[in-house]
């Protein structure tokens, strides 16, 4: 019995230790997606998703009277950079960013952008602000050879209050929302992104800085439902 033992753990060992072993491969563990959501909350500078960011500029934590400690940035200078893209390897997804824009902050804002090396594989999320302080959501994804951005100009929000922008893909479509209103959908034939990094509150080349708060960052391994998206409308 003891030999017989001592043999199983062997084999067991060898299969943990020698990549590309079935299903303990370092490569099926980089890319396995997660049963549960990744959430990463931004409340401090230094800890993002239990990873170190690079800093830029001086975001500030700040407290907010409903979303409690957030992070602000200043639209010229501060963002945060997360050595990781979370949905690496993932054939679905939902991103969902818990934000409030400034109503006077710079025409076009890079708030989230998910860069991989290479340059046209990438997924972002955008505000636009328009005259009298509002803003739209403009989403952009590129995969596979092909991109889609998605912005309708006429779906206005007044900036300076909290909503839920969301991007999902459940690898034959792409659509985005805010508040759980789909504001743009159509066809994208997605292959999974490859590992990265992850940019908040500016795109990855130091462009088209943001200008507000951020609270919250989820990304689920499916393509949620609208009516399974959050909202900070009041019921």
């Amino acid at each position: 019995m003891f030999l017989l033992l001592s043999r199983i753990f062997k084999i067991w060992l060898f299969a943990m230790v020698i990549p590309g072993i079935g299903w303990c491969s370092a490569d099926a563990a980089a890319t396995q997606a997660p049963e549960k959501p990744v959430v990463w909350r931004l409340d401090n500078t230094a800890l993002i998703g239990g990873l170190n960011p690079e800093v830029l500029g001086s975001p500030r934590v700040v407290k907010d009277e409903t979303q409690g400690a957030v992070i602000s940035f200043d639209g010229a200078h501060d963002a945060l950079v997360v050595p990781v893209n979370p949905i690496a390897g993932w054939p679905q997804f939902t991103i969902e960013v818990l934000l409030k824009p400034d109503p006077v902050g710079p025409a076009e804002q890079r708030f989230f952008h998910i860069a991989t090396d290479n340059p046209k594989n990438r997924a972002l999320l955008e505000t636009r602000i328009r005259p009298g302080g509002q803003w739209c959501l403009d989403a952009y994804l590129g995969s596979n050879g092909v991109s889609q951005p998605q912005i309708d100009w006429k779906a206005l929000h007044p900036a300076g209050r909290w909503y839920w922008a969301a991007m999902t893909c459940d690898g034959k479509r792409l659509a985005h929302y805010v508040n759980g209103h789909e504001e743009g959908t159509g066809a994208f034939d997605y292959a999974p992104l490859a590992p990265g990094k992850t940019s908040i509150g500016v795109r990855m080349n130091r462009v088209y800085w943001f200008k507000g708060c951020i609270a919250e960052i989820r990304f689920y391994p499916a393509a949620l439902a609208p009516t399974e998206l959050p909202s900070t409308d009041k019921k």
